[in-house]
């Protein structure tokens, strides 16, 4: 017989502003204290320096967590130029300095080169996994190592401000698995001036927009306290991206129990991932085939109470 998890069977997505100088995951850990939740995870770590939007799902919406970490992301960020960092941000050490200064012009026109579907390496400081270690863990022994180039799709990268020769403002919108940090280093080289992130800030991710945020202030001021529970936002706002379609009443218990049935929809194609909602609420996540979901996520039903 499976052990009982301890805390309350709490779902929903609490969306943080996240403050610098803490990792991610010790902000899920706080919030998953701070709601007793029996479960917690997020979508899209942001660097222990960096700030802004860290969306926090706990339990059900655990579930929808990969259709948040699939979602375009913006960032507004400061690159320094003249300098490259071993971190590709400020807190690392220089390594190179540069006299060059590109004008504003040559900027923009450089940021022309980032945008559609690119290539990027992971800084040196990184959590990409290198012979079954993290990649910082062996920076930090000062080895240096040859990181295979990722895939990324870059929607918007635009100059905002050129507060002076040595700074630049950028916002970017970006997929998955972008790094800024690559992004104004690469930046730096293709200019030659070099450079490397001063600050972060992520201002969306998915349906999440940073006005929505709470502080963890606002999370420790209500911890434990049933109060806390109107930071909740629904699971199904994971789902945003996805197709919904209609599942009728008796639909529920087959989807429920991981079993295909039949679903209303419309303008879905065979072979399309599709969610099945009834009265607002997620019955399942699933591949839509001939007027039916097979189910490859499946929810229960939301209790948000104390046990």
């Amino acid at each position: 017989m499976g052990r009982k998890r301890k805390g309350r069977p709490v779902s929903g997505w609490v969306i943080i502003d996240k403050p610098a100088g803490i990792t991610s995951t010790s902000v899920v850990n706080k919030v998953r204290w701070a709601f007793n939740a029996q479960k917690a995870g997020h979508a899209g770590t942001l660097d222990p320096e960096a700030t802004g939007i860290l969306a926090v799902a706990l339990g059900e919406a655990t579930k929808t967590v990969p259709y948040i970490t699939d979602a375009l992301k913006a960032y507004e960020f400061m690159v320094n130029l003249g300098a490259a960092t071993n971190t590709d941000d400020a807190e690392g050490e220089v390594i190179a300095r540069s006299n060059q200064r590109p004008s504003d012009a040559e900027l923009t026109e450089a940021l022309h080169g980032f945008i559609g579907d690119i290539q990027q390496v992971p800084p040196q400081f990184s959590a990409v996994r290198v012979d079954g270690q993290r990649a910082y863990a062996l920076a930090r022994k000062g080895e240096e190592m040859a990181l295979a180039e990722r895939d990324l799709y870059v929607d918007e990268l635009i100059l905002l401000d050129r507060p002076n020769p040595d700074t630049a403002l950028l916002r970017m919108v970006c997929g998955k698995g972008g790094y800024v940090r690559s992004i104004a280093r690469d930046l730096g080289e293709d200019l030659g001036c070099l450079g490397h992130v001063a600050w972060l800030r992520r201002l969306w991710s998915g349906p999440f927009d940073i006005a929505d945020a709470v502080t963890l202030d606002q999370i420790d001021a209500l911890a434990k306290d049933p109060a806390i529970d109107q930071f909740l936002q629904p699971t199904e706002l994971g789902l945003a991206d996805v197709t919904q379609v209609h599942c009728p009443a008796t639909s529920i218990a087959a989807l429920r129990n991981g079993n295909p049935a039949q679903v209303i929809a419309n303008d879905v194609d065979y072979g399309d991932t599709v969610w099945a909602c009834s009265e607002g609420q997620a019955i399942a996540v699933g591949i839509y085939k001939a007027g039916q979901i097979h189910p490859t996520r499946v929810f229960v039903p939301s209790a948000n109470v104390d046990v």
